[in-house]
């Protein structure tokens, strides 16, 4: 199985690399977390935000690998535990399907990618930089899979 992260936004500060790179390497083979980033849409040019998030999306959808269950966050989607992602993870790993994680850019997501994903997913309630939220996004995918193992990074 293989997590992917598909972000809008490139030219992270040198710490969400770092950070995100962190979890990523701490992966197992088996579920191992690629990135796959895509350039913003240019601010300054005259674009309304929907505009904006239009052709991001046809970016994203375009990038978005073949067969895998995709889940956009969004901060108004659900709010699993770590337990309950971890028993997602379980299951995906169980079926061998392939997983999608849709972070937009800044003015988020445009609703045609929310409408294609099988599941809308919130890290926080709060309104997170982009950039963060692949490192957050990141650690959970990994507290997840060493709850599964019983490996002791996790800790209830």
């Amino acid at each position: 199985m293989k997590l992917f992260v598909i972000a809008v936004g490139n030219k992270m500060p040198d710490w969400i690399t770092a950070g995100f790179n962190e979890y990523t390497k701490r992966m197992p083979r088996e579920a191992r977390i690629e990135l796959i980033e895509l350039k913003p849409e240019p601010r300054n040019s005259g674009k309304t935000a929907e505009q904006i998030m239009e052709a991001e999306a046809q970016r994203i959808l375009a990038a978005l690998p073949s067969n895998t269950l995709r889940i956009a966050l969004d901060e108004h989607g659900a709010t699993p535990t770590t337990k309950q992602l971890s028993q997602s993870m379980q299951q995906w790993l169980g079926d061998g399907r392939d997983v999608a994680f849709i972070i937009g850019g800044a003015d988020g997501l445009h609703k045609s990618v929310k409408q294609t994903a099988q599941q809308l997913l919130a890290l926080s309630a709060f309104t997170l930089p982009h950039g963060m939220v692949r490192v957050l996004l990141a650690e959970q995918l990994y507290r997840a899979y060493s709850l599964l193992h019983n490996h002791p990074y996790h800790r209830e």
